[in-house]
């Protein structure tokens, strides 16, 4: 219960500033639930996963066989782009307030 009045109360003060679209809100929320960092999160996002699907990869108190989520981000990226982590990491929130800067200069422009 405190949590979602936690998550109530942060969304409120976001709501003052600027508010963050539900598909930057999905990643934020994912981040916080599986205590995953930014470079996670990047990683997952490059990779094109569903965060909504991240709790039947992160069950693995009641799966033991599986590996926890942060590795499991690290092994898949690691496969799929030869590296250990992106090159430039930046959280969700500075992402959307890049394409937000972005989009202000393309009315700017018009």
């Amino acid at each position: 219960m405190e949590t979602i009045e936690y998550r109530r109360i942060e969304r409120i003060e976001m709501t003052k500033k600027k508010r963050i679209p539900e598909k930057y809100q999905i990643w934020i929320d994912a981040r916080r639930r599986y205590h995953l960092s930014d470079v996670h999160i990047q990683m997952a996002r490059e990779l094109g996963m569903n965060p909504k699907k991240f709790g039947k990869i992160a069950n693995e108190k009641q799966e033991p066989w599986k590996v926890p989520l942060p590795f499991f981000i690290e092994h898949i990226y690691f496969k799929r782009f030869g590296r250990d982590r992106p090159v430039d990491v930046k959280s969700i929130e500075e992402v959307f307030r890049g394409k937000e800067k972005k989009k202000k200069e393309r009315r700017k422009r018009k």
